[in-house]
């Protein structure tokens, strides 16, 4: 699979699937317009093992809950993010079988390096 989960309205996913230079054969889905399902998590799961490594810590809501006071497990990341698309990390980039989630350089070197096998 070849997909990025992304935000249009957000300029870190624009400028990180800019400077990887995200090919047209890629799949990319704005995750505020289609919202991301159980199946699609549920992939991307099978890839890291963790729904906590694709939660964002970021997200407004996670401070307005005051979530960083709760002991959250695996299913309660589950349900947060598929309960809000502002809770998945993002971008997400699928290429193939390996998984690159947010925006640290170390991840947009990675899946550059991955992507265009230089």
């Amino acid at each position: 699979m070849q997909k990025v989960y992304y935000l249009s309205s957000c300029d870190t996913c624009k400028r990180v699937m800019d400077e990887i230079e995200i090919p047209s054969s890629f799949i990319k889905q704005d995750i505020k317009v289609q919202g991301i399902t159980e199946k699609e998590l549920d992939e991307l799961f099978n890839l890291t093992d963790s729904y906590e490594a694709l939660f964002s810590r970021r997200a407004k809501l996670y401070q307005e809950r005051n979530l960083k006071d709760k002991n959250l497990l695996e299913e309660d990341y589950k349900g947060l993010i598929l309960e809000h698309y502002t809770f998945l990390k993002r971008p997400v980039i699928v290429y193939n079988d390996e998984i690159f989630i947010g925006s640290s350089p170390k991840t947009v070197a990675a899946a550059k390096k991955s992507i265009h096998k230089n």
